[in-house]
This record gives structure tokens, sequence and C-alpha cells, in this order.
């Protein structure tokens, strides 16, 4: 089924997906940039390639949206 869902104006090549990312889990030159951080939110393309980390979910929903993205949840 390929239905357009009008909920989501920029359509799907302007759509990018917000996690969740433990700091531990990050490469130690990253880890060593994040200070007392446990948790980042990471902002991936649809390709998964990921384009930025942040220090909280509504500050990468924020970031997204100023770059004309639309922003998703992955749990």
């Amino acid at each position: 089924m390929n239905t357009p869902f009008n909920g989501l104006p920029q359509g799907a090549d302007r759509i990018v997906y917000v996690r969740e990312v433990m700091v531990d889990d990050l490469p130690d030159g990253v880890r060593e940039q994040m200070g007392e951080l446990d948790v980042v939110w990471s902002v991936h393309g649809v390709d998964g390639r990921q384009l930025a980390l942040v220090a909280d979910r509504k500050l990468a929903f924020h970031l997204a949206r100023e770059h004309d993205f639309t922003p998703v949840s992955v749990h």
C-alpha cells in the first residue's frame, strides 16, 4: 500500500530519525566530549547516517525542524 500521509508535509526525503544513545556506546573520542551526560540523542538520515548528537530529545527535534526536516522517534 502506497498511500500519501498528509501528517508529514515535507515528504519522505525530508524525514530524520531521533533516538536515544547511551554515551557508553559511543567511540572514545566522542565520549570524552560528553562531559557528565549518560544519554544523548542522535539524529539520523533515512540512510542511517548519523547527522547530529545533541544533549536532549527536545533539542534534537528542534534542530531537525530548523533544517526543514520532519523528525520521527525511533524506539
